[in-house]
């Protein structure tokens, strides 16, 4: 059977997926979306499905859960004309034009399922994780992976907050939540800090956090319903300890989901696409990139949206000089 052709095809299914395809559907591209099922370990809609309460997303004053934004966005891509298959991409050739895409089940060693002119990839990134004994209970009750998206919460305001990790990114994340926490403490598996001089100094220097060096949490504690106490364990010594927290953040870095065009693309040191300054194209003419899996800084459901928006613009513009 010959391959289903596609003008513009989005993998991904997060802010950056859906603001892209309601760019493009609006703009006569005809886009289809593949959001996946449970691809990188997300349902589709991506890491907004995890989080509970979003109120830094503008135009929803009282604030709005994750999966319903989520839900929201989709509902607007179709009702703009996006085709969306809740489908997984498994492999893609970007060698060839146009570029050739397999979907989950077929083989992968024959003619592929889908052929496209335009490529958008907004395929995330997922934060790591340690997958502590209660980490699961108490995820986004207590537990999360972005201070920034998470941190003014009420349920961490004038509570002492745990960060885990030695690096700029934990420096950042630990010194934004003192704004919010009566004490942070931060738990460096290393006998030092990896993050910059500056940062480090600054961190060592605040008055409201602690640093506690060959220090590893254990288990994740609660009261059935939030985080209550991380237990912790001395890497030096063996001691065990614990520490009264409201909140844990993990600080320990992001997993970009890239495998699918490693040794295609251009990527960074970390694993994320490289995009041209100032645009969405990638290394390769006619394939795009926008959210988390080419953004290692921001990491925001607002900033995500507008580099689909930037991917969209991109991939018109291509096609119409392609087809002129």
């Amino acid at each position: 059977m010959a391959p289903t052709h596609h003008r513009a095809t989005i993998i991904g299914s997060g802010p950056a997926g859906h603001t892209a395809a309601i760019y493009l559907a609006r703009a006569q591209m005809e886009p289809i979306m593949f959001e996946g099922m449970m691809a990188n370990g997300f349902a589709p809609g991506g890491q907004l499905t995890t989080t509970t309460d979003i109120e830094n997303f503008p135009g929803f004053p009282k604030g709005i859960l994750g999966g319903t934004l989520m839900d929201q966005m989709r509902e607007q891509s179709v009702n703009c004309g996006t085709v969306i298959e809740t489908e997984t991409i498994t492999k893609v050739d970007t060698s060839v034009r146009p570029f050739r895409l397999w979907r989950e089940g077929s083989d992968e060693q024959s003619e592929p399922t889908d052929t496209t002119d335009a490529l958008i990839l907004a395929t995330g990134a997922s934060a790591k994780r340690m997958h502590l004994p209660g980490e699961e209970k108490y995820w986004q009750n207590g537990i999360s992976a972005c201070a920034v998206c998470d941190g003014a919460v009420p349920l961490f305001r004038n509570k002492p907050l745990v960060v885990i990790g030695g690096g700029d990114s934990a420096a950042e994340e630990a010194i934004y939540l003192t704004k919010y926490a009566s004490h942070v403490h931060v738990l460096v598996r290393r006998d030092q800090l990896r993050a910059s001089k500056v940062m480090a100094d600054r961190l060592l220097a605040h008055p409201h956090v602690t640093v506690h060096f060959e220090t590893v949490p254990t288990e994740c504690v609660g009261n059935g319903d939030v985080l209550t106490e991380v237990l912790t364990r001395n890497t030096k010594t063996g001691e065990n300890g614990s520490i009264e927290a409201s909140g844990l953040f993990y600080a320990i870095g992001h997993t970009p989901a890239t495998e699918l065009v490693k040794g295609q693309l251009d990527l960074d040191e970390s694993g994320y696409i490289k995009t041209v300054p100032g645009s969405a194209s990638t290394s390769v003419e006619g394939v795009f990139a926008a959210g988390d899996v080419q953004d290692k800084r921001y990491r925001q459901a607002i900033t995500s949206a507008g580099s689909g928006c930037m991917a969209a613009l991109d991939a018109e513009r291509y096609l119409t000089e392609l087809e002129a």
